[in-house]
């Protein structure tokens, strides 16, 4: 990984910095870059990918960072090619990094849709706005009790993918929290 350390750093630079655009900002000149009508759906869709992808880049370079070099090591030593060792090696044992990160990423996309009503996108910010314009709490209400329902759903069905698709960190934190040993310890 030494030598990805600059395109790494320029890249999680660049992503990092296109997260730290505001929201209102980037949706009225997405159309102009683009053009795109100002009211159409695609400017939000293209604005939440590019956030979600911004929080994503980082979530997996510190997932893959996060597997330890002696393990590369040993796959490279047992025979592993570069894309063997991969998918078999460091994607699995980045993965609740990985699934962290794409938590995240789930719950504040459908959180940050709901701008979209700021320009005329239909969706959920619709009962914020019409909400607030004409004073009806409730219906603000309404709409916040209805994106964290969305939000804890999503969120619920990518712990269920990730317990289903990565047994072994389950078993890896059940033996945490008994006070075993980790597995390497206990080997030696």
């Amino acid at each position: 990984m030494a030598g990805l350390a600059v395109p790494r750093g320029g890249i999680l630079t660049v992503t990092g910095l296109l997260y730290t655009i505001p929201s209102l900002a980037l949706l009225p000149i997405l159309p102009v870059l683009l053009g795109t009508p100002i009211f159409s759906e695609i400017n939000l869709i293209l604005a939440l990918t590019i956030y979600a992808i911004a929080l994503m880049v980082r979530s997996v370079s510190d997932g893959l960072g996060s597997v330890d070099p002696s393990v590369r090591m040993s796959a490279t030593a047992m025979g592993y090619g570069a894309g063997r060792r991969f998918w078999a090696v460091d994607f699995p044992l980045a993965g609740p990094v990985i699934l962290a990160g794409l938590r995240v990423t789930a719950v504040s996309t459908i959180a940050l849709a709901t701008v979209g009503a700021l320009i005329g996108v239909t969706n959920l910010g619709y009962l914020f706005t019409n909400g607030s314009q004409r004073r009806i709490i409730p219906e603000v209400l309404a709409g916040i009790v209805a994106v964290v329902i969305i939000a804890l759903v999503i969120d619920g069905l990518l712990i269920l993918a990730g317990r289903a698709l990565m047994p072994w960190s389950r078993a890896q934190r059940r033996r945490a929290r008994r006070g075993a040993l980790p597995l390497e310890v206990a080997v030696a």
